[in-house]
């Protein structure tokens, strides 16, 4: 397991703004902190990424509370810290080379939100070779509109982008699945 990595994608004070809408599965942040003792407990390669925009009216703006990390997930001495601008955790940052580096074959990957950043993530990170990861229940999403107006809710918007994912990009498991298969 020492070729493991844990990806915490974007779990920041931004995603509980009210802008956002109702969203599934509130307890993504306690299922990623579940994961993230037994990473730690196990010395294992913990990544958190943190979205940032330079707009200074953006949740995400570095000078707005929503840029922290929240607090059950927050990072410790020793764990890299990874900023981004875009969806995509691989996309104008080292996660590539740190991870290829650190010779870090396998991905976990959870956080915020399903259809944006952590699919994003999830694709890239399958097509570049890695062995990748997704936790359902330690992500979440919010309800969306489509081009014609069509609201989705948040639990069939999260279905579906696993289901884009399962098996072509990703292992889809449980937090429950993860620490079982991974404690072994």
């Amino acid at each position: 397991m020492d070729h493991v990595a844990l990806i915490i994608v974007d779990v920041q004070k931004a995603f509980d703004d009210k802008k956002w809408g109702e969203r599934n599965n509130l307890s993504a942040e306690e299922n990623i902190s579940k994961i993230l003792r037994l990473w730690r407990e196990k010395g294992w390669k913990v990544i958190h990424i943190r979205h940032t925009s330079d707009h200074p009216n953006s949740v995400f703006n570095p000078n707005n509370s929503g840029f922290a990390f929240k607090e059950m997930v927050q990072p410790i001495d020793g764990e890299v810290i990874i900023t981004k601008k875009v969806n995509s955790s691989f996309i104008g940052t080292n996660l590539q080379e740190y991870l290829e580096q650190n010779d870090l074959k396998t991905v976990v990957i959870t956080g915020l939100t399903t259809p944006h950043c952590v699919s994003t993530t999830t694709r890239m990170s399958g097509n570049l070779g890695f062995n990748t990861y997704l936790i359902s229940d330690a992500t979440a999403a919010f309800g969306l509109k489509d081009q014609n107006g069509t609201f989705y809710d948040a639990e069939m918007i999260h279905n579906l982008s696993l289901a884009t994912l399962h098996d072509e990009f990703a292992t889809i498991l449980t937090t429950e699945q993860l620490i079982n298969d991974f404690r072994k």
